[in-house]
């Protein structure tokens, strides 16, 4: 995908101010695009990022959307609205179907889209959700690549944030019967990789691949690895198989930064394995050493140091048990 004589591509990066958004867009101007952000602030996301282009607007909104993608040669569609409450999941379909169809009618030669593993179940409204954004961009005219991801490791994701504080907080745990479900979570490098090469990636039709890290894990080995990566060494786990995902929620809401709405999801979708259908991503892109989980989560610790909340009982508690004294 080269735009006509030598000059740099246009991207439309969604989510841009996001979790994925900020540690993929470096790597984009890197390999050459022009990258233009889309946000719903643009004046705020201009002073963090002063540098690039920012486009405020919303994906459901088909005009913002036009004026947006107007010359664009790809897209990556990285939203996702699980803090946005009840109905979310129609609203986030809806909303995919009408990107897609602004995106054909700008002209746009790719969409690559960041989703989740397929659960082996019905999973969560979460996982559903992401299942469901990315068929219904796969059904629009553009050519477009799905990557499915399990939980992703870096500073700033979610479901990172829960490991981290769970490992760093409890010295006994009590471990609910989702804690021994299985993933292969991936590190963020890798996934900013994934979504880089995706952009040129030959393709003959719509295409979707699992994005696996290069180990499974069960929840409660990471939650184990992360706390002795602290050097906490690992907690004391109690096994309590009668607790449910909603009691695990609330007891993650009460020991983590996570909110209710969203720790619920994440528990829900570790109810069950979240496991790829393959690695062959990787090899299509050349990419055959991935980032370890212990060296994933080693960056991510490292990245927060200074940003942690100095006040607060668990700020506390941490500070008691050493976190981020060495």
């Amino acid at each position: 995908m080269a735009a006509e004589g030598g000059a740099a591509r246009t991207i439309l990066l969604t989510g841009a101010t996001g979790f994925v958004g900020s540690a993929v867009r470096p790597a984009l101007q890197a390999a050459g695009w022009h990258v233009r952000g889309l946000t719903r602030n643009a004046a705020r996301a201009a002073q963090q990022a002063p540098g690039l282009d920012w486009f405020e607007g919303d994906v459901a909104d088909r005009d913002s959307m036009a004026s947006a993608l107007e010359g664009a040669h790809a897209a990556l569609y990285l939203v996702h609205g699980i803090r946005e409450g009840a109905g979310y999941q129609e609203r986030e379909v809806a909303a995919a179907a009408s990107f897609a169809a602004a995106a054909a009618e700008a002209g746009v030669q790719r969409i690559v889209y960041l989703g989740g593993v397929a659960p082996t179940g019905p999973g969560s409204e979460h996982l559903q959700s992401r299942i469901e954004v990315g068929e219904t961009l796969r059904a629009g005219s553009v050519p477009t690549i799905e990557l499915r991801a399990s939980m992703i490791v870096g500073h700033g994701s979610l479901s990172w944030l829960i490991v981290r504080d769970l490992a760093a907080r409890l010295p006994v745990m009590i471990l609910p019967r989702w804690l021994r479900s299985r993933t292969e979570p991936v590190a963020v490098d890798d996934v900013v990789v994934a979504l880089v090469r995706a952009l040129d990636l030959p393709i003959e039709a719509n295409a979707w691949f699992d994005v696996p890290g290069p180990e499974i894990l069960s929840g409660k080995e990471f939650l184990d690895r992360t706390a002795v990566l602290m050097g906490l060494g690992a907690p004391l786990s109690i096994d309590v198989p009668f607790l449910s995902p909603r009691l695990s929620s609330l007891w993650i809401r009460l020991v983590t930064r996570a909110d209710w709405s969203v720790a619920r999801e994440i528990v829900i979708g570790l109810t069950e394995d979240l496991l790829a259908r393959d690695d062959d991503f990787w090899a299509r892109i050349d990419h055959p050493q991935r980032v370890s989980f212990d060296e994933a989560a080693r960056r991510a610790l490292a990245a927060e140091r200074g940003s942690r909340a100095g006040s607060g009982f668990w700020a506390l508690v941490e500070r008691a048990r050493g976190v981020g004294s060495g």
